[in-house]
């Protein structure tokens, strides 16, 4: 059993109630303290990429689909390659701090903090192959892992590399219209594995929705049905 918090290492309070006795125990990684500042996406949001829209301007919203999703969407070569964007929490500072030092300082154990809720949640999905958003030879070897594939392994869940990147530029440090005109970022590994089959990819962020897009488009010519996604943050 875990005893510290993942996040701050202070020492995990635990409330025993005849919940907790009667319900399967579920294990506690961050505490109370560090749990409150992971903000949920509740309330109205974008039916698209789950951006929550009570906290945007109305000018910046059409019904229930976000600017930059109408924007996707209205663009004949993106439309509907990207059928759905799930996340779990708004991109907050909290957040932003905590996967920083989960990709960038190789602290691989942050990724157990959201294992129980993804592993949950994706069990709301109909889909055949999880597939994580790959990193290039070289990140990958700064970082030591994959935070898409952490996420998914420590779900539980079997991850298929199905993808390969064929830059190392950051997508981070591009503007949306560079990593639009970026067209040839990824590959397929298998093919032949993804005919007629429903993908749900995996990342830590959706940002722009750039990356998952340009990753769908790739899964979708290699005879991908569908293809939805699934992060940490928005």
């Amino acid at each position: 059993m875990n005893e510290t918090c993942l996040y701050c290492q202070q020492k995990l309070r635990f409330d025993v109630t005849w919940s907790t006795l009667l319900l399967k125990f579920q294990e506690q990684w961050l505490c109370e303290k560090c749990a409150s500042q992971l903000v949920k996406i509740e309330g109205k949001s974008c039916t698209h990429c789950s951006r929550n829209l009570e906290k945007l301007d109305s000018s910046l919203v059409d019904e229930d689909i976000c600017f930059d999703c109408h924007r996707w969407e209205n663009n004949g070569e993106w439309r509907g390659v990207l059928t759905r964007n799930t996340s779990i929490y708004e991109y907050n500072d909290f957040l932003k701090e905590y996967l920083a030092r989960f990709k960038y300082r190789g602290d691989y154990v942050l990724a157990r903090a959201f294992s129980q809720q993804i592993h949950e949640l994706v069990k709301t999905f109909q889909y055949d192959l999880a597939v994580p958003i790959p990193l290039s030879k070289e990140r990958q070897y700064e970082r030591g892992f994959n935070q898409a594939d952490a996420i998914l392994i420590e779900a539980g869940l079997k991850s298929n590399h199905l993808l390969t990147r064929l830059h190392s530029e950051k997508q981070s440090k591009k503007s949306r219209s560079e990593r639009i005109q970026n067209q040839h970022v990824f590959q397929t590994t298998n093919s032949s594995s993804l005919k007629n089959q429903s993908i749900l990819l995996i990342d830590d962020i959706y940002t722009t929705g750039s990356t998952l897009r340009q990753a769908a488009k790739t899964l979708k010519q290699a005879g991908a049905k569908e293809v939805n996604s699934l992060t940490i943050a928005r």
